[in-house]
């Protein structure tokens, strides 16, 4: 059984986000696997630089895509994204000095994030599209009976 399983209430968009959400989530089993086994020392600096990297083009991608949709909450949701990658990156710092705590630090502060950051922001964009589609639907219907 995998240390951080992905639901059905944490897809977003069936796509892109969550393509990227579920390679995340990969890494936090990736990571755990490791630690699991007495390997995780071995394999964090490897898994922590994917996972800044994976994690930086995800939220662009993320951002911009909210951008694009007038996301009305876009400025709050980039701050959690700027503390998150903050967080990451002082763990990287912490690897850097020789911590050996990181490998531990990292998968829980992925999985904690990435469940709650999904399940409580992200899904406020999934509602958000999902208004407006039936916004477009209802005025798509109201045209198609005007006629």
């Amino acid at each position: 059984m995998a240390y951080f399983e992905w639901a059905d209430d944490m897809v977003i968009d069936g796509g892109p986000i969550d393509q990227d959400h579920r390679h995340l989530v990969d890494l936090v089993n990736e990571l755990h696997t490791a630690t699991s086994h007495g390997t995780g020392r071995s394999v964090v600096a490897s898994i922590l630089s994917r996972t800044i990297e994976s994690t930086r083009e995800h939220l662009v991608r993320e951002e911009e895509l909210m951008a694009r949709m007038a996301f009305p909450d876009l400025e709050a949701h980039k701050q959690v994204h700027a503390a998150f990658m903050e967080k990451l990156l002082q763990l990287q710092r912490r690897l850097d000095d020789g911590s050996i705590t990181v490998a531990s630090q990292l998968s829980e502060v992925l999985r904690d994030w990435l469940s709650l950051h999904i399940r409580r922001h992200d899904k406020e964009f999934q509602r958000l599209e999902r208004r407006r589609q039936r916004e477009q639907a209802r005025k798509a219907s109201a045209a198609r009976r005007a006629r």
